[in-house]
C-alpha cells in the first residue's frame, strides 16, 4: 500500500473512533466550508494577506456548538459574513445570542454585510487589521511582553 493510501487509511480509522458528537461537528464544519458563499470566498482570499504574525484564520471551524465563518483562535477574534436574512428579526436575535456566547469565551466578533465584502473590500480589510492590532495589544496586555508578535 502506498503511502499517501495509508495516511489516508489511518484517517479514516481515526474519524470512526471519534465520539459521534465530534465527528457530526466534523462533518457539519466540512459541509459548511464546501458551502461558502461569494462574499466569503473573496473575504478568505484576502485574509492570508494580513501582514501581521500570529494571524491564522480558519474557516467554519467548531467553537462550543457554533461555526463561525472565520476565526483566529490565538487572536480569539471571529469574523461574520451577513446575508440579507440576517436582518430578520429571528436571525438578528439568535445572531445576538451567538455573538454573547463568543464573547463569554473571550472573542471579539465582527461583523460585515454582504455588501460591504463587495463594494467596500478594502475599509473591510482596514477594519480587520485594526481588530487584529487590538487583539494583539490586548493580549500582550494580559500575557505580558512575550505575547502575540511582543
Amino acid at each position: 500500500m502506498g503511502e499517501v493510501a495509508a495516511k489516508r487509511r489511518v484517517g479514516v480509522t481515526a474519524r470512526r473512533s471519534m465520539p459521534k458528537l465530534d465527528r457530526f461537528k466534523l462533518h457539519s464544519a466540512q459541509r459548511l466550508r464546501a458551502a461558502m458563499t461569494d462574499e466569503e470566498r473573496i473575504l478568505w482570499r484576502h485574509l492570508w494577506r494580513i501582514p501581521v504574525e500570529g494571524t491564522h484564520f480558519r474557516r467554519q471551524a467548531s467553537v462550543g456548538v457554533y461555526f463561525p465563518d472565520f476565526i483566529s483562535h490565538r487572536l480569539k477574534l471571529i469574523i461574520e459574513v451577513d446575508g440579507a436574512h440576517h436582518s430578520f428579526d429571528d436571525q438578528l436575535r439568535h445572531d445576538e445570542r451567538r455573538t454573547k456566547w463568543f464573547e463569554s469565551q473571550g472573542y471579539r466578533v465582527i461583523r460585515f454585510w454582504n455588501h460591504e465584502i463587495k463594494n467596500e473590500l478594502d475599509s473591510v480589510l482596514d477594519t480587520i487589521y485594526a481588530a487584529v492590532e487590538e487583539r494583539k495589544s490586548h493580549l500582550r496586555l494580559r500575557d505580558g511582553a512575550e505575547g502575540i508578535g511582543g
